[in-house]
């Protein structure tokens, strides 16, 4: 009975309002947080040889700053624009390794891997802006940073956001628990070692002609491109020019060869090799793999190799880097034969040298490789001096904007046009075999498709799989102009260790103060006390209101 009775005074229809206030004020609570989400990408983790760099935590949940003068940041996040960054604060900031909540810097739109607008020189200030990036890329990516870094692109969203925590920086509020404004999470799990990363190189020939009853073997021009990318975001490292320009190159290269090797009769008693290696950041282990899966008759019919590094860069200036003094007679050869077809595309060709040091394991060009196992090489490209390890390997200031387009299809003419003259022995004619208006002609159209294809696909190898869609591509359209297509899976090894995590979403909540929640507590408590009360006394009366709060008489009177 008494049971009853307690569910009746429940279900009274004096506490409905309060009920229907109460569901409302929640309401109000939960719609009033603006939720923003952004598409963010991880600063690189990773290791070399044991000693860690990048940043060390993905995960994110702190207050919004937007200043690095702050007493204590250590649970505050800066937004920093890249195009407002101080490096040289920034640098004191990170090698004093002082703390902070995280790190969100923020980069133009002009850099997004989706931005394949080719035009160069709009922005008057975008080439500073670059090199500001490329320093700031280096300290990142040297640096062993104890909190999350993340990357993001400037839009309207996020702008507004920063403006209004610039604001409150300004006025001496910053975010914090007891005065609200803006919070960033970052949801995500500790980083995960990636165990056997995989690295895939895909050759492919084009068979010479032979004469009937020659047993000897046919020289071999091998062309060679290192297709994978490197950088301080992962996620972002497209490298148009480095080396998505080369692979380019490459494929174009040995499109206009199929063309001409399909006719017995304009097919060369020399055969062509064309390789797409991987590892190419980490020392070219993966050109180092894939020559040591040759046979050693292989080998030796390599009459030389060329490879293909950066050869989309605005000018019109390239270099031919060799391991083998320049007085060699073979390297002159090959030098003079590549100057005079320079000298008629209006190119200029210099000849670098680097002795290679083999105590050194360090490789700093990918033909030094080929000339560890005693193989003739050289290395065409756009960069004057030997990049440092990780340098110029496709980072955030390598995409579609600074390559150009113009500049591959000389690059492709160069090569091709070299080769051609070589292997026919037309070196000391002016003859041109891959003339403008032949069927042989270089097609700006594939340069074009395959340029924005790569400029917009990040190849990072330790986070390509084996059955990767671009791996995939690669082959298929390598299958389509040469024969023998196979591909070769190999473990990167060596002294580098890589970590998942690439991207995520942060989540951006605009959060109330502790003080404003309770004020609003006690207002509202206090408002439901008295709403209550006079509900009670009107339908029940002062005295059965009374009695709610009077103590209960004890066992001891009871029984009285």
């Amino acid at each position: 009975m008494a049971n009853s009775l307690r569910k009746q005074a429940l279900l009274d229809p004096m506490y409905y309002p309060v009920i229907t206030l109460l569901i409302t004020l929640i309401a109000c609570v939960e719609f009033s947080d603006a939720v923003t989400a952004v598409d963010v990408y991880r600063l690189v983790q990773y290791d070399i040889s044991g000693v860690p760099f990048g940043s060390r935590l993905s995960a994110l949940n702190h207050h919004a700053g937007s200043s690095l003068f702050g007493s204590d940041l250590s649970r505050t996040v800066l937004i920093l624009p890249v195009r407002e960054l101080n490096l040289t604060l920034i640098t004191e900031y990170i090698e004093q390794k002082k703390l902070l909540g995280g790190l969100l810097l923020l980069l133009p739109p002009k850099f997004s891997p989706g931005n394949i607008d080719s035009t160069f020189g709009a922005d008057k200030d975008i080439a500073s802006l670059r090199n500001k990036l490329l320093e700031l890329e280096w300290l990142l990516m040297h640096s062993n940073i104890p909190y999350p870094v993340y990357f993001a692109f400037e839009d309207d969203n996020i702008s507004a956001v920063l403006a209004e925590v610039k604001r409150n920086d300004a006025n001496g509020q910053p975010a914090t628990a007891t005065t609200g404004g803006y919070k960033l999470v970052v949801a995500a799990s500790d980083p995960k070692r990636i165990a056997s990363p995989n690295i895939a190189n895909i050759q492919g020939w084009l068979p010479g002609l032979k004469v009937d009853g020659d047993s000897n073997q046919l020289p071999t021009i091998a062309i060679v491109a290192s297709y994978d990318t490197f950088g301080a975001a992962p996620a972002l490292s497209v490298g148009s020019d480095s080396n998505g320009s080369g692979v380019v190159a490459l494929l174009e290269i040995a499109r206009l060869f199929s063309a001409l090797y399909s006719n017995p009769k304009t097919r060369s008693r020399y055969n062509l090799l064309f390789g797409l290696t991987s590892g190419g950041p980490y020392n070219y282990n993966g050109t180092q793999k894939w020559l040591r899966s040759f046979d050693q008759r292989v080998r030796e019919s390599i009459d030389y190799a060329i490879c293909l590094n950066s050869v989309g860069s605005h000018g019109n200036q390239l270099h031919l880097h060799v391991s083998k003094p320049p007085e060699n007679a073979y390297i002159q050869q090959i030098f003079q034969g590549f100057s005079t077809v320079a000298e008629e595309l209006g190119l200029q060709v210099g000849l670098k040298h680097k002795k290679i040091n083999i105590s050194n394991p360090r490789v700093a060009w990918e033909h030094e490789q080929f000339s560890r196992m005693r193989v003739t090489a050289t290395t065409l490209s756009g960069l004057s001096t030997a990049p440092e390890l990780l340098d110029s390997t496709g980072g955030l200031a390598d995409n579609r904007h600074f390559t150009s387009e113009a500049s591959i299809i000389r690059s492709v003419k160069l090569v091709a046009e070299s080769i051609a003259r070589h292997i026919y022995s037309q070196e000391k004619k002016s003859i041109i075999i891959f003339a403008d208006d032949s069927s042989l002609a270089v097609n700006p159209s594939y340069i074009r498709s395959w340029l924005e294809l790569l400029s917009t696909t990040p190849r990072v190898a330790p986070f390509l799989s084996k059955n990767d869609p671009l791996i995939k591509a690669l082959e298929k359209e390598l299958a389509d102009h040469t024969a023998e297509v196979n591909v070769q899976h190999e473990i990167l090894d060596g002294m580098f260790t890589f970590y998942d995590s690439t991207s995520g979403k942060l989540h951006i909540y605009q959060v109330a103060s502790v003080t404003f929640d309770l004020l609003l507590l006690l207002v509202l408590g206090s408002y439901l006390i008295t709403l209550f009360s006079f509900l009670f006394i009107t339908t029940r009366g002062l005295d059965d209101l009374i009695s709610l709060f009077r103590r209960p008489p004890s066992r001891k009177v009871k029984t009285a």
